[in-house]
């Protein structure tokens, strides 16, 4: 261990919170804003009925998201995305697709909102 490093903890959740925020946000509200066509996607992927889980989705990356840049409830919504996050990696792996070029990206999204949920925001949160 490097002990001077603990010194920087918080401004390191920071960074990963501010990061998962701004990816949540840029996923979440183009399907907020057009919730017809994104429940008809996950009708499509097989999330049915699509309105329901489809609204859902688009309301914890999207809401959750600008919560997560704000510090808010972030151990709340790092629990709730890492659900989301391991449903899409469970439904990308049993749909054949592999690690790299597939899921792996989900993968690092649910050991991310896992730290937040388990650490919170840090004290350069509100």
């Amino acid at each position: 261990m490097i002990p001077v490093l603990f010194g920087f903890s918080d401004w390191a959740l920071f960074v990963l919170r501010i990061a998962v925020a701004v990816i949540f946000i840029v996923h979440g509200f183009p399907k907020l804003k057009d919730l017809k066509t994104n429940a008809s996607n996950f009708n499509m992927m097989g999330f049915r009925p699509g309105m329901l889980w489809g609204t859902i989705v688009a309301v914890i990356e999207a809401i959750g998201g600008v919560l997560l840049l704000l510090g808010l409830m972030t151990q709340v919504i790092g629990v709730l995305l890492a659900i989301q996050m391991t449903v899409a990696a469970l439904w990308k792996k049993k749909g054949g697709q592999k690690l790299a070029g597939g899921y792996e990206l989900d993968l690092l999204l649910v050991a991310a909102t896992l730290i937040l949920a388990t650490m919170g925001g840090g004290a350069l949160s509100i």
